[in-house]
């Protein structure tokens, strides 16, 4: 009969796989210290160095410890015992000047690479010794973060896919993010640092795949029940290779319209990887502004209004479309054609009597004919 295991030694087994376990799944990031892009490079040189930086202190103070405690125990007869002892100039110079210096190099350098890494800052070179040329033209990536996947819209090329990332090697990258529902973060280790993706608003990020392969992407904000599974490819394909890619989304059809999204952006999870072949012109810029849903007003045509003075009693009117969450009024009552129209009409007449009645004449002769089906005007435009 074999030996049963004792209960302290089972529990160390346990916890040495538990640990074994840990450090295995550690090696699916390790291309944080083997990054594919030029400034996922600069950080890890940043994180290195730091580091190194913070060992000057770390390690002396580690090993001093161990020397003192070893060097002046009760059995050391020959170590020097002073009770008294208060102060020393040596000690104190050594004990401030050494950590302030490491201080104002950690300081300076990551003050000098925040600025140079900024996520809004247009990359200045591709790689080492190979700077950006008017030639190089970034590629456009809009990005919204889903429940509980990701969308990529490349405008430019008016295709779209869900849960697959297309980059060509040594082409400057430009994302813009937004989140349809909570806040989320994009990740992509291997080219470019993390960025959050907030609702309402579009973040920027720029970055450039150097070499080919597959990187994994994924959420690295907890965004609910799905973000466990809330990952994606991210492949670096030659130029022919990504325009063949390009090619092939295309040729496989699928429209990416308003209503098509709408049932996109109900949650799911583990979403497969899936192409549209087009893509409306304007999705991105709907989704920002919070009024791809039909009957609501976008955030930038409240805000035209509000920046030519409101529009009195007509904004009563306006508040059945600016009411932005899931279960709004606009999703529960159908918007045929003719409610369309009948909106319509009914918005325009009510914006144009209030700005006669209460804003000034120019004002008034200048205002633009309002539909809920097309956003207003920028203010600044």
């Amino acid at each position: 009969m074999s030996t049963p295991i004792s209960t302290p030694l089972r529990r160390i087994r346990v916890a040495g796989a538990a640990a074994a376990l840990l450090m295995l799944s550690a090696c699916e990031h390790a291309n944080i210290f083997e990054p594919s892009g030029d400034v996922a490079q600069r950080q890890a040189h940043l994180v290195l160095l730091s580091t190194g930086l913070m060992l000057l202190i770390i390690v002396p103070v580690m090993l001093l410890t161990a020397f003192f405690a070893w060097h002046f125990r009760a059995g050391n007869r020959d170590a020097s015992y002073d009770p008294e002892f208060h102060h020393s100039t040596k000690v104190e110079l050594v004990v401030w000047s050494a950590p302030l210096a490491i201080i104002i190099a950690l300081g300076s350098v990551t003050w000098v690479y925040t600025h140079l890494l900024d996520p809004f800052r247009p990359l200045d070179r591709l790689a080492e010794g190979q700077p950006v040329t008017a030639a190089d033209k970034p590629l456009e990536v809009e990005v919204v973060a889903l429940d509980w996947k990701w969308l990529f819209i490349y405008p430019e090329q008016k295709v779209a896919s869900v849960n697959e990332l297309a980059l060509p090697t040594g082409r400057p990258v430009h994302f813009r993010l937004t989140s349809a529902t909570v806040m989320n973060s994009f990740f992509v280790p291997a080219i470019a640092g993390q960025i959050y993706a907030m609702p309402g608003m579009a973040s920027q990020l720029n970055a450039v795949v150097n070499k080919p392969g597959t990187f994994r992407g994924f959420s690295a904000n907890y965004s609910g029940a799905g973000f466990s599974q809330m990952h994606f490819n991210t492949l670096g394909l030659e130029p022919a290779a990504f325009d063949k890619w390009v090619a092939d989304t295309k040729a496989a059809g699928g429209n990416l319209d308003a209503a098509t999204y709408l049932k996109l952006a109900e949650p799911t999870i583990a979403e497969p990887v899936h192409h549209f072949g087009a893509v409306s012109a304007d999705l991105f810029d709907k989704v920002v502004n919070l009024c791809v849903e039909p009957g609501k007003m976008c955030v930038n045509q409240m805000a035209m209004l509000d920046a030519r003075g409101g529009t009195g009693k007509a904004g009563l009117f306006n508040l059945a479309q600016l009411t932005y969450d899931k279960d709004g009024r606009p999703n529960l009552t159908p918007l045929t054609a003719a409610r369309q129209a009948q909106l319509d009409q009914r918005l325009n007449k009510a914006f144009v009597a209030a700005l006669c009645a209460t804003g000034p004449a120019p004002l008034a002769a200048k205002a633009p004919k309002l539909t809920l089906s097309q956003p207003a005007p920028s203010p600044l435009s």
